[in-house]
């Protein structure tokens, strides 16, 4: 009994801290919805996609202005048929190279 009095006087004494721990461990650790390690892996993956998200406004910038230029230039046109698809006049040759890549080792 008497060291159960003595812990209650401890915990009197500090009770401001006994009482941010037990919060810290409840939203730290035991909240099943809003604990730290939850939030952390959903910040991680708002940053994930935010990175997808700006990725992919480049990617429209970029094919809206080849489809300006494509619209407007026939030679732009052309070039793209012959770079991107391999489309050739019926008297050309096409040649394709491949680069391998060497590994350093």
């Amino acid at each position: 009994m008497r060291k159960i009095l003595q812990a209650w006087h401890v915990i009197c004494r500090h009770k401001y801290l006994v009482t941010i721990a037990a919060f810290l461990l409840i939203i730290g650790v035991l909240d099943e919805n809003n604990n730290l390690m939850k939030r952390y892996s959903h910040w991680r993956e708002i940053q994930k996609l935010k990175e997808e998200i700006e990725y992919y406004r480049r990617q429209y910038e970029e094919d809206s202005r080849l489809l300006k230029e494509i619209s407007s230039n026939p030679e732009e046109l052309e070039k793209v048929a012959r770079e991107k698809y391999l489309m050739k006049k019926p008297d050309e040759d096409v040649y394709v190279f491949e680069e391998e890549l060497e590994e350093n080792e």
